[in-house]
């Protein structure tokens, strides 16, 4: 597939699960230039207005980003991630950031604000068609970090913010499997690890929930199975 300037048909769009509408529902949230802004943080929630200032960081040095964040995004939510430092979420439309990333004293405004162009050129992409197929991954996140990239140089002082882009962009570039499905999963799992301890779980709790998983997951399988009736006829 070529990645270019033509329009796709566009997908329908799925819905979000109903344990991300009720989080979304209790979360704390702003509305800057019809951006849906929120965290589900306690209070005082110090990941929210620094998500807002870089927002307003965003407008102040580019208005160009600043409109594609708003036509591409409805929301950007602080909340807890299992796999990433953020994310896009197509189901809400949503750039979502772990609220460890936000709050981390070595991550800066910029980083916050390029993180959130990344994620909308993520939707901008999602709306052209475009999917975030395993072999199209590297290719995908090149060009939102080159994104990130053309709104860093508007940015002062920025040379070692754009040498780190960079880096990152030649790093991806020569490892491959990092895009892979197989890796996905295992971040996705010890990043479930990892969450579950930030919040708060015993460590008896996390071991029983290991070794229930992969029940869970054999479970999962065969209710699959059983609700493909033609499938099965087929074997």
């Amino acid at each position: 597939m070529t990645i270019g300037h033509k329009r796709l048909p566009e997908k329908p769009p799925s819905r979000p699960a109903v344990v991300d509408r009720l989080a979304l529902w209790f979360s704390t949230s702003r509305c800057i230039d019809g951006l849906w802004v929120g965290s589900s943080e306690s209070a005082p929630r110090p990941g929210l207005r620094r998500v807002e200032d870089a927002l307003r960081l965003i407008k102040r040095y580019s208005p160009l980003h600043y409109s594609r964040v708003i036509r591409h995004l409805e929301r950007v939510w602080v909340c807890i991630l299992l796999d990433a430092l953020a994310c896009y979420q197509q189901p809400l439309k949503a750039c979502v950031f772990d609220e460890r990333f936000v709050l981390d004293e070595t991550t800066t405004l910029e980083r916050i604000a390029t993180t959130i162009i990344h994620e909308a050129t993520h939707a901008r992409l999602d709306s052209w068609g475009i999917n975030y197929d395993e072999k199209l991954r590297p290719r995908i996140e090149a060009i939102c970090f080159r994104r990130e990239l053309a709104f860093v140089a508007n940015l002062p002082d920025s040379a070692q913010l754009q040498e780190d882009i960079a880096r990152t962009i030649e790093w991806y570039g020569t490892n491959i499997d990092y895009f892979s499905d197989g890796s996905f999963r295992e971040r996705y799992t010890q990043g479930g690890i990892e969450a579950l301890h930030y919040v708060g779980t015993p460590g008896w709790l996390i071991r029983v929930m290991l070794t229930l998983r992969p029940m869970i997951a054999a479970i999962r399988r065969l209710l699959r199975y059983l609700a493909r009736p033609g499938e099965r006829s087929n074997t």
